[in-house]
């Protein structure tokens, strides 16, 4: 498998040059670095060669890196049942820039730009109905950002004396804990409550 996966990779390289930054293979799959700019390109000659056939858009999502000056890698996943591959593609873009559609190569990215834009705020140029799709209407912000809060800004509730769903802001009972993080089996560096009953070890 994963010699076809490299021979297939030899060929992007080949026939798409500048359009791929660079390319892998890892735990069965073929990784494709590509040119923001390039995309729709890419994606089309991925569909419609003979040796690809990626007929199937599985997914498309972003991830988010924010000490990047491009913060953002969108991330496509195809499937070819022609050829029995995977592959992934991914490209790097910031907060203001517009990555080119891929509704025009494969019509089930609507849902899944939407869907990035919505959580990430990724752009995407050409798009038809670019509008959030998980979130309410009037929502501030971009949940899946690594700088989002976990707590959200807003609080959706229905009140039983207003008969309503309500918004708030959202309004914390407690100072926010400080998690160390560390691994419940190497210990902390510090009593745990409770613990300070415990007999000292000698």
């Amino acid at each position: 498998m994963d010699e076809s996966l490299k021979h297939l990779g030899d060929h992007l390289r080949a026939k798409l040059g500048d359009a791929i930054t660079s390319w892998d293979v890892a735990y069965g799959e073929l990784n494709v670095i590509a040119q923001a700019s390039a995309i729709t390109s890419v994606l089309t000659f991925l569909r419609d060669d003979s040796e690809c056939r990626f007929s199937s858009l599985i997914d498309i999502t972003a991830v988010d890196y924010p000490a990047r000056e491009r913060r953002f890698d969108v991330v496509y996943h195809l499937l070819s049942m022609y050829k029995n591959h995977r592959i992934r593609i991914k490209v790097e873009t910031d907060e203001d820039t517009a990555v080119p559609s891929a509704v025009g190569v494969y019509p089930a990215a609507n849902w899944f730009e939407r869907e990035a834009f919505d959580m990430y705020g990724v752009l995407f140029s050409n798009h038809p109905d670019l509008r959030r799709i998980l979130t309410d209407y009037g929502f501030s912000g971009y949940p899946l950002r690594k700088d989002f809060p976990m707590t959200g800004y807003v609080e959706v509730r229905y009140d039983a004396d207003q008969k309503r769903v309500v918004y708030e802001p959202v309004k914390l009972a407690q100072e926010f804990r400080s998690f160390d993080f560390l691994s419940p089996w190497e210990g902390t560096d510090y009593v745990l409550p409770g613990d300070e009953k415990a007999e000292p070890k000698s």
